[in-house]
């Protein structure tokens, strides 16, 4: 039998899935690691734990499922996008890597703005410069700290430095490159006038390959500490959410993906270049040869609900490990028993600033409408209900592009929760569906690896054969009218403080 790998490098940990060529995963293991910040807004990880955690996974699934190493036949890779991994001519890390939800560029990005020019580098990169990408990163470290910047060798994707550790090879593929804000989107290839002007050179990047595309091969020392065969086959693979979208099927026009994990996503499939000329969503190279997807990117979706399970719910938490129940079983059962739109508590998602649609960094979290009335389940709800509202903001932008939705899977963590998969049908005012497998990113590049090792045909082939509708989660009729109302009001509530939070900013 025939094996292929999906690695998944996320935020909070790394997820290995040994899966069979019908894409039913035999093996999974998941090897968490920590976030730093050392300043307000600042957040960092150290790509020596990716790497450990990789290699402690990989190892799992092969003891695990007791598969001969030689019958896998390919390794995709998917991974949290955006970040900067820099590297000496040695290959050693030169710093800890900033990663995709810091917000210390905003500087960067104003002067990103002004050397290439505002619709020149929309025209070029299909979005505005933002704090989240890795260009401005790269500036902060040139301007902030130029001692490290001068011994700057190769800058990596985060996903692009465990290709290196496993093949030697600095490589990176379409999907992924898109989110650098350093690649001509429509040529498919990096950007010789955003480089030249941001003054990096292109000896600096990987090599570029479409997703399903071999980049190199296991080498005898990563198969030495993986457990891995050498000579393995690793494909390009994906950035997390076109990693995510394959594996969910998003690979023809009209299906649309809603993924609640650490960000929240929602993401279209589009066969033709198609920009939001206020930049509010991003238009990137799909994981599938020669067309693209847009994506609405909300910051703090499962973050804001971690971040209220680790700051309030220890009896949750406590309970969770005494009875084994996951502790978000826990959560949603609290906010069953609150009615639709927390008897008016308002959550606004912003605690790691906003993307979609504000693209504002200065963005604050903010509970709206609290009462003596309010208790705990009252915020969970409302911070679910604050989450799928940023979303909606998300699917507005894309549907106002003229892209036709006729179809809305719900992934990553929150998918998997019933009362989240409610509130999105019942918010969207349409019904959502799950399919068979919930392995999102992991699946969808391991499906680019069986491409890759000429397992399956093509990409939306393998897709036709391994993704199924599982079932379909439609609104409620009667809560669509109220949710309408109180999603007004929330939109409305940004618009109210956007002068507050910049204040704000400049005070604390």
């Amino acid at each position: 039998m025939s094996f292929l790998i999906g690695i998944d490098l996320g935020t909070s940990g790394v997820k290995t899935v040994l899966f069979d060529e019908g894409g039913k995963p035999v093996a999974s293991s998941t090897v968490e690691y920590p976030l730093y910040q050392p300043n307000l807004g600042w957040a960092e990880q150290n790509p020596e734990d990716w790497w450990k955690g990789t290699c402690e996974s990989i190892n799992n699934v092969m003891l695990k499922s007791g598969a001969d190493k030689r019958e896998v036949k390919g390794i995709g890779l998917s991974g949290q996008m955006h970040g900067a991994v820099l590297l000496d001519k040695e290959d050693k890390v030169l710093r800890n890597a900033i990663i995709w939800c810091d917000q210390r560029s905003a500087a960067e990005c104003e002067q990103i703005t002004q050397l290439i020019g505002k619709e020149r580098l929309i025209e070029i990169t299909a979005n505005p410069a933002l704090t989240g990408f890795t260009a401005s990163k790269i500036m902060w470290v040139k301007n902030n700290e130029p001692q490290i910047f001068e011994k700057v060798a190769k800058i990596l994707l985060p996903k692009d430095y465990i290709r290196l550790r496993l093949t030697g090879e600095y490589a990176t593929e379409v999907s992924d490159a898109s989110g650098m804000q350093l690649m001509n989107i429509a040529e498919r290839k990096w950007s010789s006038e955003v480089l030249s002007k941001l003054g990096i050179s292109e000896s600096m990047l990987g090599k570029m390959y479409e997703s399903q595309e071999v980049t190199g091969k296991v080498t005898a020392s990563a198969a030495a500490v993986t457990g891995l065969n050498e000579g393995t086959i690793v494909v390009g693979g994906a950035g997390d959410q076109a990693a995510g979208a394959v594996g969910n099927g998003i690979v023809k026009p009209g299906v649309v993906s809603s993924t609640i994990g650490t960000s929240g996503v929602v993401f279209a499939y589009t066969d033709k270049l198609t920009i939001d000329p206020l930049g509010r969503v991003h238009t990137f190279c799909h994981a599938v040869p020669n067309t693209y997807h847009i994506m609405g990117v909300t910051q703090g979706a499962g973050l804001s609900l971690k971040w209220f399970r680790d700051t309030f719910c220890m009896e949750e938490m406590m309970t969770s490990e005494l009875s084994n129940i996951d502790v978000y079983k826990l959560l949603d059962a609290e906010a069953e028993n609150i009615p639709p739109c927390s008897e008016g508590l308002i959550y606004l998602p912003y605690l790691m600033g906003e993307r979609t649609p504000h693209l504002d960094p200065n963005a604050r979290g903010v509970f709206f409408g609290l009462t003596a009335k309010h208790t705990k389940p009252h915020f969970v709800r409302s911070i679910m209900e604050g989450v799928t509202f940023s979303l909606r903001d998300c699917l507005e932008i894309i549907k106002g592009m003229g892209v036709g939705i006729s179809e809305v899977r719900a992934s990553g963590g929150g998918g998997k929760s019933g009362i989240w998969r409610q509130m999105q049908a019942d918010v969207f005012g349409t019904g959502i569906n799950r399919i068979f497998s919930d392995e999102g990113p992991a699946l969808g590049v391991a499906i680019l690896a069986g491409v890759g090792a000429g397992v399956y045909d093509s990409v939306p082939q393998a897709c036709s054969e391994v993704i199924k509708v599982k079932d379909t989660l439609p609104p409620i009729q009667d809560r669509i009218k109220k949710y309408d109302d109180f999603y007004k009001l929330y939109v409305q509530l940004y618009k109210s403080l956007k002068g507050d939070f910049k204040q704000l900013g400049s005070i604390i």
